[in-house]
């Protein structure tokens, strides 16, 4: 199955192989990790970072604190970590999903508690239409970082997919309630509600 853009964007950030990066720079999320983050930013805490995403409005702002927070997630602190979270986005580009599961399936056991590793793995899964797994490492991916609005879009996603409207919509609902100026979550709400609304009449 062909992964599409925005899963790319909110589930595996990547672009040039940089597991800090993304290459959903405008189409649904506007969010691009890859761009210069200066050291004023970086000194800037998740919490103050989420706090700021919660309360801004203007979609451009809102995916520039979007960014902030993808690169402070997919820098687990490691360089091995890291080496293999890029080697592991590399296979994935190049469509070899086992070398892919393989070196995700090192960097979750060898840094069991870096969300972004399980979130890496759980976008593999989605990609090979593996659901039950893909819910199960999103689910961990949850538990480490519950704010994790990328893990909730693929999981939304997912949920949609499988003809699971009314949880869908409850899940497009909590990546709001983390970011309010996310488009993608805003078209998918104004869909299920229509939906939903639709077959209720």
């Amino acid at each position: 199955m062909r992964i599409s853009a925005f899963v790319i964007a909110v589930m595996i950030p990547l672009a040039g192989g940089l597991p800090a990066g993304a290459q959903e720079a405008g189409a649904e999320s506007g969010v691009n990790p890859n761009a210069d983050v200066t050291a004023p930013q970086q000194a800037i805490t998740l919490d103050e970072l989420f706090t700021e995403l919660r309360h801004q409005t203007r979609v451009a702002a809102a995916n520039r604190v979007a960014r902030q927070i993808w690169r402070k997630w997919t820098d687990s602190g490691s360089d091995t970590i890291n080496l293999l979270m890029l080697w592991s986005g590399k296979a994935m580009e190049e469509k070899n999903y086992a070398v892919a599961e393989d070196l995700l399936n090192q960097v979750v056991t060898l840094a069991p508690d870096f969300a972004e590793g399980w979130n890496r793995r759980a976008t593999l899964y989605f990609a090979q239409s593996n659901y039950g797994r893909s819910i199960a490492d999103i689910e961990r991916t949850l538990q480490l970082e519950p704010r994790h609005f990328g893990a909730l879009a693929g999981l939304g996603m997912i949920l949609d997919r499988t003809g699971k409207d009314r949880k869908a919509l409850e899940t497009w609902y909590r990546v709001l309630e983390i970011y309010p100026a996310n488009r993608r979550a805003q078209e998918a709400v104004v869909k299920l509600e229509e939906k939903l609304a639709g077959e209720a009449s």
